[in-house]
C-alpha cells in the first residue's frame, strides 16, 4: 500500500544520499529503485474526491509544485540515482502522476527519468486516468499499476513509445495534421493552441512551458500564451 505524503509542495524536500539509489531497465522503459522512489500519494485525491480532483479539467496545474522549487530538487535528485550527464537528459518525473493522485513533491514519487516526454510511460497514465474518470478501474488499482507494474501493463496493452516525424524530413504543417516537434516539448514549438491540442492527442501528451520536462498530467493544454 502506497504512503500517503505531507510533504509540502511550498518546500524543496530533501532527496535520498548521493549514489544511494539504483534505477531498473533501461531508457524509456526504466523504473526507479523501490527503496528511494515507491511512490506516494496526494490525500486531497481520494476515491470519494476524485470529481472534484483528478477529473476535474485543469486541476492538476492548481496543485503541481513551482519550478523554483524542483528545479533545485531535480540536480540532488539526479545525483542521488548516480547519474550523468546534461540535467536536460531527464525528466524530473511523478512515479504516480499528478493526474492519478501522486504526492506532488514527495521525493518518495519524483525521479529522473531517462529521456523526454512524451514517453510510454505518459500514455499509460492517460489511458488509466481515463479509465478511472469513466468509473472503469478502481483509483487504487490504477495508483498500484503505474507505481510498481505499468510496463507489463503497457506491454500488455500495446503501449508504445509515442509516434515521431521521420528523421531528417522536415515537418509540414497541415490542417489535419499538425507538426509535431522532437525532444524537450514546449508551447513555443507550435503556431497555436489548437495545432498543440491535435498533436498532443494524437501523440498521447501535453505540451508544457517548462522545457526541463517535470512531469505533464495531460489533464489539458496548458499553453495559455498560445493565440
Amino acid at each position: 500500500m502506497l504512503a500517503v505524503s505531507s510533504a509540502s509542495a511550498s518546500v524543496v524536500q530533501p532527496q535520498p544520499a548521493p549514489d544511494s539509489c539504483h534505477a531498473t531497465g533501461s531508457g524509456l522503459y526504466s523504473e526507479p529503485d523501490p527503496r528511494c522512489t515507491p511512490g506516494s500519494l496526494n490525500p486531497e485525491v481520494t476515491a470519494q474526491t476524485i470529481d472534484q480532483t483528478i477529473c476535474r479539467s485543469g486541476w492538476t496545474q492548481t496543485v503541481r509544485p513551482d519550478e523554483s522549487i524542483t528545479e533545485q530538487e531535480k540536480p540532488a535528485s539526479i545525483v542521488a540515482y548516480g547519474d550523468t550527464g546534461s540535467e536536460r537528459g531527464y525528466e524530473y518525473d511523478h512515479l504516480v502522476s499528478l493526474e492519478l493522485g501522486g504526492a506532488t513533491n514527495d521525493a518518495r514519487n519524483l525521479w529522473p527519468e531517462p529521456g523526454a516526454s512524451p514517453n510510454p510511460k505518459d500514455a499509460v497514465e492517460n489511458q488509466l486516468h481515463r479509465l478511472v474518470c469513466d468509473g472503469q478501474m478502481r483509483l487504487a488499482q490504477a495508483q498500484h499499476t503505474i507505481a510498481t507494474g505499468w510496463i507489463a501493463w503497457a506491454k500488455r496493452h500495446h503501449y508504445g513509445a509515442p509516434a515521431a516525424p521521420p528523421p531528417h524530413r522536415k515537418p509540414q504543417p497541415t490542417t489535419s495534421s499538425p507538426p509535431g516537434p522532437t525532444g524537450d516539448v514546449n508551447c513555443s514549438d507550435f503556431a497555436s493552441h489548437a495545432a498543440a491540442q491535435q498533436w498532443f492527442k494524437a501523440h498521447g501528451g501535453s505540451p508544457s512551458n517548462d522545457v526541463a520536462g517535470l512531469d505533464h498530467d495531460h489533464d489539458g493544454i496548458a499553453c495559455e500564451s498560445l493565440p
